[in-house]
């Protein structure tokens, strides 16, 4: 018989979700649900399970606007009761009964997560539930605003994630020139790992899925890739088209390394600069550039402006710069995006991008990335930033870590 009790994060420490944070979420997703004049709803997905739940075992949750929460539970039903919070749990776990049970089990007709499902699946649960609407949007409007506690996880994400930068400036330093990319990037994973990194990076636009560790060093960073994102990289095989590939070291070249890190589900996004030996003058000038676009942005963003107005001023500064063929790649593969919102998933919203006349709102945490590609390379920076009362504060490293580092 085993043990929940193993069930810890590094050195004993209780990883679980606390419950009255996830009394919380849950109040507020019934709050908004009677808003909308939603009776019930039918949660089956793996992020959203962890975020109104704890855990993600097999099943769904229901979830009543008269206030019940109920996870069923295919398996594990003991794992699920532990990581709710045992006695302390704001819902029910119980077993989940079989399909043709499930209708009757419910008693109403709830709306599901179809923005989430295969269409077959869809099919089938429409089939045996009904058909009471799409609630994929309200979960994910409600995960929009981070908690504090929520907030605090990214802070910690942010700190594991400077010492993985850490590590590759240690051995691109030691190695230098002739290194290659991908042995670049272990030392980024071996850091992550020993932290508690469980190997997923959850994204909602399908079909994607994404290397954490991003290592584009001279012409590798002008490979386009399947990624809806300015850098591709060369990948190591065609099934893996993204990422540190094999290309070995070089002076000069710029090296931009795009580092993704997960603690306990929640994300943060950093980009910087390394070369061996000083690079061209005008690469640090890009640089420079993409740093004042990337201060306009936020600063846009901090002042209440709409994600759509923080892309038009960053474009057009990018323009005026002389970069419109350049900025988040090269035609006909740019992306039109200067930032992504973040959290338990990498492409979160809203997003600085046109059609997104909405602010960030305060507890909102935006991914912020010009970056500027060349045949010969690219350059961009990136941090992670929460909009709170007071403006914009970074939750990666900020000026704690160099823009450019030189090995």
């Amino acid at each position: 018989m085993w043990d929940p009790r193993d069930l810890v994060g590094p050195d004993g420490e209780d990883w679980r979700v606390p419950p009255t944070e996830l009394e919380f979420r849950q109040q507020k997703l019934i709050k908004q649900m009677n808003t909308l004049n939603l009776e019930s709803i039918w949660i089956n997905d793996p992020v959203d399970l962890y975020w109104i739940v704890g855990n993600r075992q097999a099943g769904g949750v229901h979830v009543h606007c008269d206030g019940e929460v109920v996870q069923y539970v295919r398996s594990s039903l003991k794992r699920a009761i532990y990581e709710s919070g045992e006695d302390n749990s704001p819902h029910r776990v119980e077993t989940h009964p079989r399909m043709a049970a499930l209708s009757n089990t419910l008693g109403t007709i709830p709306a599901l997560q179809l923005g989430r499902m295969p269409a077959n699946d869809a099919a089938f649960m429409q089939k045996q539930l009904g058909d009471g609407g799409d609630c994929t949007r309200l979960l994910w409007n409600l995960r929009e605003i981070k908690t504090k506690w929520e907030i605090d996880r990214m802070r910690e994400c942010g700190e594991i994630q400077r010492r993985m930068f850490e590590a590759i400036d240690e051995l691109g330093s030691a190695f230098g020139e002739g290194i290659t990319e991908i042995e670049l990037a272990a030392a980024a994973d071996e850091v992550s790992r020993a932290e508690g990194f469980g190997g997923l990076i959850r994204m909602r636009k399908w079909p994607m899925d994404c290397d954490r560790v991003v290592i584009a060093s001279g012409s590798s960073g002008a490979i386009p890739s399947y990624f809806d994102s300015a850098i591709g990289g060369a990948g190591t095989h065609p099934m893996a088209a993204l990422g540190a590939g094999h290309r070995r070291i070089q002076k000069e070249d710029p090296i931009l390394v795009d580092i993704v890190h997960v603690h306990r589900g929640y994300i943060t996004d950093m980009t910087r600069m390394f070369s061996v030996s000083e690079p061209k003058a005008i690469w640090k000038e890009r640089l420079e550039d993409m740093e004042e676009i990337a201060a306009a942005v936020r600063n846009a963003i901090s002042g209440g402006d709409t994600c759509e107005v923080a892309w038009d001023i960053g474009q057009n500064m990018a323009r005026n710069m002389g970069y419109d063929e350049h900025l988040m790649g090269m035609p006909p593969e740019q992306a039109r995006f200067l930032g992504h919102s973040i959290g338990l998933e990498l492409d979160e919203t809203p997003v600085v991008a046109k059609g997104f006349d909405i602010p960030l709102e305060v507890g909102g945490i935006m991914a912020i990335e010009p970056k500027v590609i060349y045949p010969e390379g690219a350059v961009g920076i990136e941090d992670c930033w929460v909009r709170n009362e007071d403006g914009m504060e970074c939750l990666s490293s900020g000026t704690a870590f160099s823009s450019w580092s030189v090995w």
